[in-house]
């Protein structure tokens, strides 16, 4: 493997060549790392399981101290693979309120933002 990354790499059993492919991946792969698992209403409607994340999308937190917390994604880091949900802030000492990062494979796509028409177009039902 390469010293940077690589699009013709396939895939590998070890870690730290995992590890590689992910730290060195553009931005444009990184997208894809960013995904989530879709509510069962969406999952039927769409027939998909799996969504990458995007800001505006509504979102269930499944794990953590803000488990069960519902809110719209503000930001999402493609460089760290975090996204910042509104309303999931941790209050530091000095009484300032900073967005707490999560990670993506920890929530559920509760409603999609389909104002983009490529995005929209993927989530055609094709019958």
């Amino acid at each position: 493997m390469n010293k940077q990354f690589s699009s013709q790499w396939n895939r590998s059993v070890q870690t730290r060549k995992q590890r590689k492919y992910r730290y060195h991946a553009p931005l444009h792969v990184r997208q894809r790392f960013v995904a989530a698992p879709l509510a069962e209403t969406l999952r039927k409607k769409y027939g998909k399981r799996t969504a990458q994340v995007r800001k505006g999308d509504i979102v269930t937190i499944l794990r953590g101290q803000f488990r069960g917390h519902k809110g719209r994604i503000e930001r999402v880091d493609l460089k760290r693979s975090r996204i910042f949900i509104e309303g999931a802030q941790l209050i530091k000492r000095d009484g300032t309120k900073v967005n707490y990062p999560i990670h993506a494979s920890k929530v559920r796509i509760e409603d999609l933002l389909l104002d983009d028409k490529k995005r929209k177009a993927k989530f055609e039902v094709k019958k």
